[in-house]
């Protein structure tokens, strides 16, 4: 049984892939998007910015990420939202596939082209000047909070795919996920905030992501970022991936 839902969501993986591949202005404007802040805040704003740091591009670079996920991730409603709409569920349904590789297609996805924006914008980084002293078990900390984030940012997504009447509904729940990093430390320090905006700042997820992110990165103490970071992330998924259930198993009810 495991061997045939492991196959069949291997298929899907491999279905989702092919139209991310295939629609080059998606793979755009997930990758440019981000980039664009990380080369705006670079070369016009990060001087006028006091972030208690010698190298601003350390400093903004896990807020960047951050954004880059949350872009990513908008296209996986969307996708949803087509297969909802062009009947391709209903023949998946009609075949001997496992129901639920139908949505991990989708989620596996998100992982997979997520990781390939962070990489290309850790590569575009290092060419403006972002260094890191990061270990390997570092890098690897690194790598298992932005999986955890994405992951339950998909999840979401796949809320949002399944339950949305328009293709725009899909994807612009998004849009909040991304403004959140403005409002968190991903930029300027938090101290520099008004008292309820920085209250705010200081409670909510992304603040712990990146201060927990951009520690991991300088090899110094995350603190207890690191847990209110899981903590964060975990809960996140867990909901979300309850509810993404309940409105598939609706779905084909």
């Amino acid at each position: 049984m495991t061997t045939h839902v492991l196959g069949d969501t291997s298929v899907m993986l491999g279905r989702s892939i092919k139209h991310v591949t295939r629609s080059l202005d998606t793979i755009i404007t997930v990758t440019i998007m981000p980039l664009s802040f990380l080369l705006l805040f670079r070369y016009v704003f990060g001087g006028a910015i006091e972030a208690n740091t010698d190298n601003y591009v350390n400093y903004l670079m896990p807020g960047v990420l951050v954004i880059a996920i949350a872009s990513g991730i908008s296209y996986t409603g969307y996708r949803l939202f087509n297969d909802m709409k062009s009947g391709i569920f209903e023949r998946f349904h009609s075949m001997p596939i496992a129901r639920s590789s139908v949505l991990w297609g989708h989620v596996l996805t998100s992982l997979v082209s997520n990781a390939i924006s962070v990489v290309v914008i850790l590569l575009v980084g290092l060419g403006i000047g972002f260094r890191t002293s990061a270990g390997i078990l570092n890098w690897l900390a690194v790598a298992g909070i932005l999986a955890i984030f994405t992951l339950a940012l998909t999840w979401l997504a796949i809320i949002a795919g399944l339950t949305a009447s328009t293709p725009d509904g899909a994807s612009a729940f998004s849009y909040p996920i991304i403004f959140l990093p403005f409002l968190s430390s991903a930029f300027v320090p938090t101290e520099t905030m008004p008292g309820p905006v920085r209250a705010f700042a200081e409670n909510q997820p992304v603040t712990a992501i990146v201060n927990s992110i951009r520690a991991l990165f300088d090899q110094q103490p995350v603190g207890n970022d690191i847990w209110v970071a899981l903590a964060w992330c975990v809960g996140l998924l867990l909901v979300a991936y309850a509810f993404a259930m309940m409105a598939y198993k609706k779905k084909i009810a």
